[in-house]
């Protein structure tokens, strides 16, 4: 039996839900605030929780993020009088266990829940993941931990692995630290369990920029070829695909290949065999495969443009990593710990940073994620000489202009004579507001302001502000926005 939190508004469902599971031997206990339902999950061990997502003090949904990151690692299971498609979508990508709706059969809920119990149980019992070392990789951000989780689960399989994310987000990072985390072999034998028999990390990660690949070389580039297969051919070669035997081979931007050569490594996966050009014979490669893409995969397969079987076979474990302007709080720790870095890279002495400077940083968009980021501070230095704070002055003449232009945007679209977000500009301390609300009020406003400057058109908004069409459904569904208008057929095509 076990410890079940029900988090709802409605009294009677939490009466129901109380005496339905407190009958069958679990122990209940009821919320009917967001709030207190929080405090109450923090307090204690759960099991399970049972959230509603229409509370009187917000929306349910925000508070998994926080539910998720709890010691006891509790499995959150949604039951709503308002489902729609888009919510359960971000509920499952925040680690939500189930999405129900309150006009489910009791049978229904009691099978989620019981399957929830079971897999808290195996779980308790079972052998914890290894800690993976990260590399490169900085900062614990709530949005970050998931994709740590799957890392150590990809680190500890052979299974296929897919990472997304927008350009600079560090998909090649995490392709690195799977490959670094893979089993070791020690003193002549597997320091791992016996189904991991290669160690993995020991040998190659084979880099192969899809996108760079020239379309007339591409099947020698991969496979390699024989003495005289083509004009220029004078010596035989190994491709990228046998140099990563036995190690990893990690295809980033893996939308850009080729649609001939998609159909010719689908068999090498598969099989694990290739043929080099010009040779008769075929030859073997036991590589792990880890691909990367910042396009829409299911987008191109629609479209024609990437084989439907191989991407099934890419993404057996999927990553999906949060731009840096949806993990704002790593700024700071991404900030000190790429300063000192490339301060000791250039033999110069350590710098400080003015308060206002990390608050600058804070405001900006980062559209290049942290790859800008850190392009940035490489600009700072270089700016900054032998001076030994950093100030907003150092920075790229463009992002401080953005940086005013927004501000003035902001101060723009808030009602005349009034501040962009009232309840935060008043220096009485009994009126300040949480700078989480006040991010949260103007992240609000800026999605309402989208969605009627683009007359609701989901492909317009997401051109204009950048965000991904899965994460502009998020957001809507989190401040319980109307839905917006899908892509006509006509603008498809144009």
């Amino acid at each position: 039996m076990g410890n079940v939190l029900v988090i709802d508004d409605d009294a009677a469902v939490c009466d129901a839900l109380s005496e339905l599971l407190t009958h069958i031997g679990h122990t209940v206990d009821t919320a009917m605030r967001r709030e207190t339902g929080l405090e109450q999950a923090t307090s204690n061990a759960y099991d399970v929780i049972l959230l509603d997502v229409k509370m009187p003090d917000g929306n349910g949904l925000d508070l998994l993020p926080q539910l998720k990151t709890l010691s006891n690692d509790p499995e959150v299971i949604i039951v709503t009088g308002y489902g729609t498609a888009k919510g359960a979508e971000y509920a499952l990508k925040n680690g939500a266990w189930d999405y129900l709706e309150k006009k489910a059969s009791v049978e229904e809920i009691l099978m989620s829940i019981n399957r929830a119990l079971q897999y808290q149980k195996e779980k308790q019992g079972s052998e914890p993941l290894a800690p993976v070392k990260r590399e490169r990789i900085i900062g614990n951000s709530p949005n970050m931990r998931p994709c740590f989780d799957l890392l150590a689960q990809a680190a500890a399989s052979e299974v296929n692995v897919l990472i997304i994310g927008e350009t600079g987000t560090g998909k090649e990072l995490f392709a690195r630290a799977i490959h670094t985390n893979s089993p070791r072999a020690a003193h002549g034998t597997l320091a791992v369990a016996p189904l991991k028999r290669n160690p993995r990390a020991e040998k190659n990660f084979v880099v192969v920029d899809c996108a760079a690949l020239p379309e007339t070389l591409v099947e020698s580039v991969l496979f390699g070829h024989e003495k005289g297969a083509f004009t220029g051919a004078d010596q035989a070669q190994d491709g990228l695909v046998a140099q990563a035997d036995g190690g990893t081979l990690f295809l980033d931007e893996v939308g850009e290949l080729p649609l001939p050569v998609q159909k010719n490594f689908l068999r090498v996966l598969q099989e694990k065999c290739y043929r080099p050009v010009g040779s008769k014979r075929e030859k073997k490669s036991d590589f792990r495969l880890v691909a990367a893409t910042h396009r829409d995969l299911d987008q191109l397969q629609c479209d024609g443009k990437f084989r439907q079987d191989l991407l099934f076979r890419i993404r057996a474990l999927t990553i999906e990593l949060p731009p840096l302007r949806e993990r704002m709080e790593d700024i700071k720790e991404l900030v000190r710990h790429h300063t000192a870095r490339l301060c000791r890279s250039y033999k110069m002495g350590s710098k400080e940073f003015a308060p206002d400077l990390l608050d600058a940083l804070m405001a900006y968009h980062w559209p290049g994620n942290v790859r800008e980021l850190v392009n940035t501070i490489d600009s700072m230095l270089a700016v900054a000489g032998l001076e030994t704070t950093l100030f907003p002055k150092h920075l790229p003449l463009h992002i401080r202009v953005k940086i005013v232009c927004n501000t003035f945007k902001e101060k723009a679209s808030a009602p005349e004579g009034e501040d962009a977000c009232p309840e935060a500009a008043s220096t009485d301390p009994e009126s300040l507001v949480s700078f989480k609300e006040y991010r949260l009020k103007a992240e609000k406003r800026y999605l309402e302001d989208l969605m009627a400057g683009t007359s609701r058109n989901i492909a317009n908004a997401c051109r204009i502000s950048g965000i991904s069409r899965s994460r502009l459904y998020e957001l809507l569904t989190k401040h319980q926005i109307g839905d917006p208008l899908e892509e006509t057929e006509s603008q498809q095509v144009g």
